[in-house]
């Protein structure tokens, strides 16, 4: 998908407000001013020569300054040149794309040398230039934009430098725009892990996947078999058929599967060189897109010092364009955190009971007091995965072997910080909250290991 914008020239009075005008400045090129400073050497050295003859000197400057109103005049005017931009929607972080830039110079018989910049705001590598010639009235141009965070990366202005005829002006216009581009995570790596999953339907094309488990949706009838479950015995239909018969049961689709990120200052710690937040994101895309894969809804909700962002439930494959749009526009704060707003605006518009995958960090347990309350409200109506990322740090300091004191301190405090935390996990765990506290790099695993274990129970 690509976003398009179409520039050109002055516009009448009211089009639009100043602000969204271009601004155009002329300035002379360095032809010109070595032209003019050969120019003013004879006319010093005739004034010197025959002083009464000083008015001579005048001719050769002002000869120079004709030719560069003059080649001003032959340039390319402003209302004959148009420019239509097209730029992608959205980019995976450390990709590269091209906006693609059509210049078009109407009933200007001469080739033109136009040279392109985009002017970018955002977390993007430093824009470069790209020239061509304008024949036959068309130039087609590429401006790479590399984004380099998530977010969005601006496109505010595009630039355009012309030169005259004879090269002694160049005129410059500063077009504003208004494009955005959505910098998303990079999805290649997921696609192969859910295609790895799926891997029987991959090798044997595409199928209905039938996932039997302990739903509450009936699928059929098979011979008992020993090591069967007694409670799903159908004895009606066994009298019947004079053999012992066994319910199974297909695991429940359509249940809504919703993401909560904690987007605040814990969140920003890195871990292997990335913020906690961006590996929450690619677990959270792993999830969602086998989740959709399986018939489920999925939306997320992103929340710090207050409740900021919101995706409702959908479905559908191509919903997860949406929800990838989404985990881009998740920003970076460094605020505190405020678990009793943020989880009960997240279940006040839950309309349903569903699947809550919270992404968070705590420090201690006092910190972790307001997050216990408002987890103990949440479990009455919907199922909790409480997830957060260890720090291989703190493992590091309490298992290193100290050498001195300082080493010893370090220890031990590291050692109170690992208490304390398994005691907040303890806590949620007893509450009835499925808690997961794993490496970074095994986050994604698990999160949807632990998915999978409870569609298959039917816990929701």
């Amino acid at each position: 998908m690509l976003k398009k914008l179409r520039t050109r020239g002055p516009k009448g009075a009211g089009d639009s407000p100043r602000a969204d005008r271009p601004s155009r400045t002329l300035r002379p090129t360095r032809r010109a001013a070595l032209l003019f400073g050969l120019a003013v050497l004879p006319a010093l050295a005739l004034t010197t020569a025959f002083p009464d003859f000083w008015y001579l000197s005048l001719y050769l400057p002002c000869l120079v300054l004709a030719l560069l109103f003059a080649d001003a005049v032959m340039a390319l005017p402003d209302n004959r040149l148009h420019a239509d931009l097209r730029a992608p929607a959205r980019l995976a972080v450390g990709e590269t794309g091209e906006a693609r830039l059509v210049i078009s110079a109407e009933s200007y018989p001469r080739p033109v040398r136009i040279e392109a910049l985009l002017e970018q705001v955002g977390e993007a590598d430093q824009p470069e230039p790209a020239a061509g010639m304008v024949r036959e009235g068309k130039l087609e141009l590429r401006l790479a934009v590399t984004p380099r965070r998530r977010g969005r990366v601006r496109l505010a202005a595009l630039w355009l430098r012309r030169t005259g005829p004879l090269g002694f002006v160049s005129l410059r216009r500063r077009q504003p725009l208004d494009l955005a581009i959505d910098a998303v995570p990079d999805v290649h790596g997921i696609h192969e892990t859910a295609l790895r999953f799926f891997a029987d339907d991959a090798v044997y094309g595409l199928k209905s996947q039938r996932m039997r488990g302990e739903g509450t949706e009936f699928e059929t009838l098979c011979e008992y078999m020993p090591g069967m479950d007694h409670r799903f015995m159908d004895w009606k239909r066994s009298a019947r058929h004079r053999k012992l018969l066994c319910r199974e049961f297909r695991r429940e689709r359509n249940h809504p599967v919703v993401f909560g990120f904690d987007t605040g200052h814990l969140m920003l710690e890195s871990i292997n060189g990335v913020p906690r937040l961006d590996h929450a994101i690619r677990a959270g895309l792993l999830l969602g897109w086998i989740s959709l894969h399986s018939g489920d809804l999925i939306g997320g909700c992103g929340f710090a010092a207050r409740f900021r962002n919101f995706l409702k439930p959908g479905r559908g494959m191509p919903y997860f364009a949406q929800f990838q749009r989404f985990t881009a526009g998740l920003e970076y704060r460094t605020e505190e955190t405020n678990f009793t707003l943020g989880l009960a605006e997240l279940e006040a518009r839950l309309q349903r009971r569903s699947l809550v995958v919270l992404f968070t960090e705590f420090v201690d347990t006092i910190s972790a007091e307001l997050l216990l309350e408002s987890l103990q409200r949440m479990i009455r109506r919907h199922v909790v995965v409480f997830v957060t990322m260890r720090d291989p740090l703190t493992a590091r300091l309490r298992d290193a072997e100290p050498k001195d004191f300082t080493d010893a301190a370090q220890a031990v405090i590291a050692d109170g910080f690992l208490r304390e935390r398994s005691i907040v996990l303890e806590r949620s765990a007893r509450l009835g909250v499925h808690c997961l506290d794993v490496p970074a790099e095994e986050v994604s695993g698990a999160v949807l290991n632990k998915y999978l274990m409870i569609k298959q129970r039917g816990l929701l």
